[in-house]
């Protein structure tokens, strides 16, 4: 669950971060060093996670891996899967990450994200009024 939802709190812009001093930085500021830390460090990171975690799901499926603590011994390949399928979809969340940035640093102004799911208490607010 939490894997999956990685690359959805991605697009969201809900991970956490320190902006101390980078919400004091223009928008084009902001873009830049956006560009750079995920060139620097989400990709090889992401990557790395999707690379070995296909090995891992490879060597699972080669394997049909169950697990040895439950005694219905329960098929565990389909559950690793997800670990370079979650890599693939924040790769590509990584690229609309970039394409944002670029955006902004030429127009200086950030896009607006999408806002596809909405809380269930802001339902409810709206439903009230």
């Amino acid at each position: 669950l939490f894997l999956m939802a990685g690359p959805y709190a991605l697009a969201q812009d809900t991970h956490v971060r320190g902006d101390v001093l980078y919400r004091l930085f223009s928008v084009r500021w902001q873009a830049r060093v956006d560009f750079i830390l995920y060139l620097l460090f989400f990709f090889p990171g992401i990557l790395a996670l999707f690379w070995f975690g296909w090995e891992i799901a490879a060597d699972s499926w080669r394997y049909k891996e169950v697990s040895w603590n439950s005694p219905a011994r329960i098929q565990i390949y389909f559950f690793k899967t997800l670990i370079p399928l979650a890599g693939f979809l924040l790769i590509l969340q990584g690229f609309a990450e970039l394409a944002r940035c670029w955006r902004a640093m030429q127009s200086g102004v950030w896009m607006d994200r999408l806002a596809d799911v909405k809380e269930t208490e802001d339902m409810l607010m709206e439903q009230s009024n």
